[in-house]
């Protein structure tokens, strides 16, 4: 049929529309695949350290050839053992450190919950003069460097006959800025009828704090405890300058780098450390991961 019958427009125009659909499938494929090329490029970035360090950890130093700067062959271990973490277990007994690290962090993560959840609620519920001017001051706190106090808190300590003892490395730590603020967006995001209700019939603010904040602002308390968990466990600098008259108190952070001096510089010691250093906070973070998740969502929407 001739083009004013109408065919030669018709098909045309399918095969406009068909090569448009297959430029848009081809177009919508390649992002695709970008988008996962990326994703996958910073998920290779993120884990490789810990990959490696993991691989160092497992692999058999007396295996003849093995060198851990050798890449990419140092990431796949011809001859894997056990035997580091065990060396490091017998040889600088960790175990100690291990005891001491679980109970600085345990009483570090108590101790800011505590001073968090009940700094928190005046500041977001209560009415008094200057609450904003106090909100802003902690806030101003968030840029300074935890390492600029360290100074007063040393002084202070020594005057407390704190220094050397647990409580010299916890007491400084527990009152944060971040863990009040996050603690207070949490408790706007709780409905104020609420509270009303429960002052109607008689609840006191203690009560209304215990039996209905802190329990509804539960996966913000999670998420709080899981950051002060990864940097109280890790921390290195405030617990080695607190316990420098007692280092039966170090925790495994510290301990960690004497792997360097007594085994000179063993770097399949020194990982499997590393390693073992990182399993608890690993643990931890999967089993209140869900928590963690709505805690970081309740802080942002708030």
């Amino acid at each position: 049929m001739n083009e004013r019958g109408g065919f030669p427009t018709t098909l045309h125009a399918r095969a406009e529309a068909a090569g448009l659909r297959r430029r848009a499938a081809w177009r919508k494929g390649v992002g695709f695949a970008l988008t996962y090329l990326i994703l996958l490029a910073i998920l290779a970035f993120a884990v490789f350290p810990f990959l490696w360090t993991l691989a160092i950890s497992l692999t058999d130093k007396k295996a003849a050839g093995i060198s851990i700067y050798d890449l990419p062959r140092s990431l796949f271990p011809p001859a894997v053992t056990l035997g580091n973490f065990v060396e490091v277990f017998e040889k600088l007994k960790l175990g100690k450190y291990l005891l001491n690290s679980l109970i600085i962090t345990g009483l570090t993560v108590a101790g800011t919950l505590i001073v968090s959840a009940l700094a928190a609620y005046p500041l977001a519920r209560l009415r008094f003069p200057g609450k904003n001017l106090i909100f802003a001051a902690i806030l101003s706190t968030l840029v300074l460097p935890t390492e600029t106090s360290f100074i007063v808190n040393v002084l202070t300590l020594n005057k407390l006959h704190l220094l050397g003892t647990y409580w010299g490395v916890v007491l400084p730590t527990v009152a944060t800025a971040f863990g009040i603020f996050l603690m207070r967006q949490a408790y706007l995001a709780i409905p104020g009828t609420l509270l009303e209700a429960a002052r109607i019939d008689g609840a006191s603010e203690t009560q209304i704090l215990w039996r209905i904040m802190i329990p509804l602002s539960r996966p913000s308390l999670t998420a709080l405890g899981i950051f002060t968990l990864v940097s109280t466990w890790n921390a290195y600098f405030w617990p080695s300058v607190a316990l420098l008259t007692n280092e039966e108190l170090l925790p495994l952070s510290v301990a960690i780098l004497k792997l360097k001096g007594q085994f000179n510089y063993d770097t399949f010691n020194v990982a499997a450390g590393a390693v073992l250093m990182m399993i608890p906070v690993l643990l931890v973070f999967l089993l209140a991961q869900r928590l963690f998740m709505r805690g970081l969502e309740g802080a942002v929407k708030g």
